[in-house]
């Protein structure tokens, strides 16, 4: 399989605090070329409608606060394109969660199948519209495929799953609660190694680090949207020992400077 990290939305500059130069906060997607299941989209990002029409798709408060570039090169189904490949051939679109900077693409590619835990689905549907969710993002009736928050243990993690109709030795929902009401990472192999999408699980690389730091401006965020404070922190423990015990390449969905390492 083919890997590409793509930016789906560059978002207001932020700090590095290690000297480096500031950047703008990305929304980290993966595009999968599979040989037998077509392109698989990890994260939907903001959309064509988000970006050209943002009064009418976007909470005009997360706007204000995001600062999006609002860039039409910067959607997926564009960045598709762009890759010499046709956006109907998306079969699939895996989300870590159903927030506005990662579901505003779905009616970008309204023939895919959409796999979301069952949890995040109805916490969306019975919230919306709000400054998290947005209805206009499903309102073409997605075909939505979802999971239970059951499934077998990977790594010291419980409640994996396999995604279907994708092969289940190379793609594996991974529960990563705390952020969200079914807020899950996207496990994808990558060679010998895993790769694991974390979404917002958490927002600083810092983060991730044994001895952990995070990031003022991005930890207002952070805070202000979990909805279970002590499984989030919970969450970050098995992310750094999937990290650090297990060898597994975590990332997270806002932060750009690990997007710049794997873009390069």
């Amino acid at each position: 399989m083919r890997i590409h990290h793509l930016n789906l939305a560059g978002m207001r500059e932020i700090d590095s605090l290690d000297g480096r130069p500031s950047k703008r906060a990305v929304c980290h997607a993966l595009l999968v070329e599979t040989p037998g299941s077509g392109l698989v989209l990890v994260e939907a990002g903001l959309g064509l409608d988000d970006v050209t029409e943002p009064g009418e798709h976007l909470d005009r408060e997360w706007t204000e606060f995001v600062e999006p570039v609002l860039s039409p090169a910067e959607t997926a189904v564009r960045q598709v394109a762009a890759l010499g490949h046709d956006p109907a051939d998306v079969r699939h679109v895996v989300l870590t969660h159903l927030d506005v900077d990662h579901s505003g693409g779905l009616p970008d590619f309204p023939q895919a199948r959409v796999h979301v835990m069952a949890a995040e689905l109805e916490a969306a549907l019975a919230q919306a519209p709000s400054r998290r969710y947005r209805p206009t993002h499903w309102a073409h009736s997605p075909d939505w495929v979802t999971y239970p928050g059951t499934g077998t243990r990977w790594l010291g993690v419980d409640g994996v799953r396999p995604l279907t109709g994708l092969p289940e030795d190379d793609f594996l929902l991974v529960p990563l609660a705390g952020h969200s009401a079914g807020h899950t990472g996207v496990a994808v192999r990558d060679g010998d190694r895993w790769l694991l999408h974390a979404g917002d699980a958490y927002f600083y690389h810092g983060e991730l680090a044994r001895e952990p730091v995070s990031h003022p401006l991005m930890d207002v965020v952070q805070l202000d949207a979990q909805i279970d404070p002590a499984r989030r922190l919970s969450t970050q423990e098995t992310l750094r020992s999937l990290a650090h015990d297990h060898g597994v390449a975590v990332f997270s969905a806002h932060d750009p400077w690990e997007l710049a390492e794997y873009s390069e």
